[in-house]
């Protein structure tokens, strides 16, 4: 059973750091998945900043969209970010929210079905006023989407503010029986 972790917030609120600073404390080996497509310089620039901070120990592999076809059974794995993610889908399926939507979703959630802790990277963009700019809008739609998906299955999910990491979900993983218990303590059936 895979165990997922949403970490979300804005632009430079430290998100990449802390789900890194999580991965190493559940793993010595870590899996980095890079979704980015390099589009200039500066980004790869950026890139190699991050490589570097994140050091040897550290398995990278750089994929644009098809996240599931990496066998990440067994490992922790960072997947940065959905954001990229999504554009590639995006601008890979001329900007239509709704079909990029839908293979976003099938892609996740075949990830998901591998056994293994998967820690999702998103940033927050729909916190700002409305956009003047139609694809923006409809990009800012997308994103908040399949961040409502990804959270509806996440374990737990954190918000990142000014680099402080705040849990705004966590849910027992360890789901043994389809029994709960009231306030009185008395069994339940679901």
């Amino acid at each position: 059973m895979s165990r997922v972790i949403l970490i979300t917030g804005g632009q430079r609120s430290g998100k990449s750091e802390w789900a890194e600073r999580m991965a190493l404390s559940l793993s010595d080996s870590p899996v980095y998945v890079a979704t980015a497509h390099v589009w200039d310089e500066e980004f790869r620039q950026r890139v190699r900043r991050h490589q570097e901070r994140r050091g040897p120990q550290w398995t990278n592999i750089e994929e644009e969209m098809r996240l599931a076809d990496h066998d990440l059974t067994g490992r922790v794995a960072v997947i940065d970010c959905v954001t990229l993610w999504l554009t590639n889908f995006f601008f890979h399926l001329d900007s239509n929210t709704e079909q990029a939507l839908a293979a976003a979703k099938r892609e996740f959630d075949r990830l998901a079905e591998q056994d293994a802790t998967l820690i999702f990277v998103t940033n927050e963009i729909g916190c700002g006023g409305v956009s003047d700019n139609a694809l923006q809008r409809r990009f800012t739609d997308l994103q908040g989407w399949m961040n409502q998906h990804i959270a509806q299955r996440a374990d737990e999910v954190w918000w990142m503010v000014s680099g402080l990491p705040v849990q705004i979900k966590h849910e027992n993983i360890q789901h043994t029986t389809a029994r709960q218990q009231d306030a009185g303590g008395h069994s339940q059936e679901d």
